[in-house]
């Protein structure tokens, strides 16, 4: 298995990196927020997990262990493979998933494209007693971070800052409420449809 890999970003794409590591290009899927701390250029380290099928051979990668290890845990769940538990990851950190369990919260489990009401009740029944607590409390995020997070993982992606801007404030409808740590990936994801004719 490969557990990480540590190497120069070549590129970053809207649902994966490539990183060089002893001159090959590693293609990594990973989740927005993931990707919105990488730049062209930087050093990556990210935590991987390699899924092997008939056909193909993706790996995924991670800011960190304990995001890995929830990503293998929840593919323990009947009907749940990699593209859906890094879905479940894209819109919820480990441990914002670790709460929606514990609390039996369905309705957050159901904002996950891809889970519907039973997938969510079978989710919170084969992970109660396995995902464990959160590992922190909810941290203060100042007002406008979420906002710049999304903004710089734009920038990151190749768009201009007035750009990455402008579709944020679009997004948002020019609102001021605080973005929070749970709605970035949410919001990125809603700038870069505003954006996706923006290079064609």
């Amino acid at each position: 298995m490969i557990a990480s890999v540590q190497g120069t970003v070549e590129s970053v794409r809207l649902d994966a990196v490539v990183v060089e590591v002893g001159g090959v290009g590693l293609l990594v899927q990973a989740t927005p927020t993931t990707l919105a701390g990488l730049r062209v250029g930087g050093t990556a380290r990210l935590a991987t997990s390699l899924v092997v099928r008939e056909d193909a051979l993706t790996l995924f990668g991670f800011a960190d262990a304990d995001e890995r290890e929830v990503f293998e845990l929840v593919q323990t769940v009947s009907g749940v493979g990699p593209r859906l538990a890094m879905a479940m990851l894209a819109v919820h950190s480990p441990d914002a998933l670790r709460r929606a369990v514990a609390q039996e919260d369905l309705a957050a489990l159901k904002r996950v494209p891809g889970i519907g009401h039973k997938g969510a009740q079978r989710i919170v029944l084969e992970l109660k007693d396995r995902l464990g607590p959160p590992t922190s409390a909810a941290p203060a995020v100042p007002a406008d971070d979420g906002r710049a997070q999304v903004v710089d993982a734009l920038i990151g992606l190749g768009w201009s800052s007035k750009a990455a801007e402008d579709a944020v404030a679009r997004v948002l409808d020019d609102s001021v409420e605080p973005v929070t740590p749970q709605e970035v990936p949410g919001v990125l994801r809603a700038a870069l449809r505003t954006l996706g004719g923006a290079r064609g």
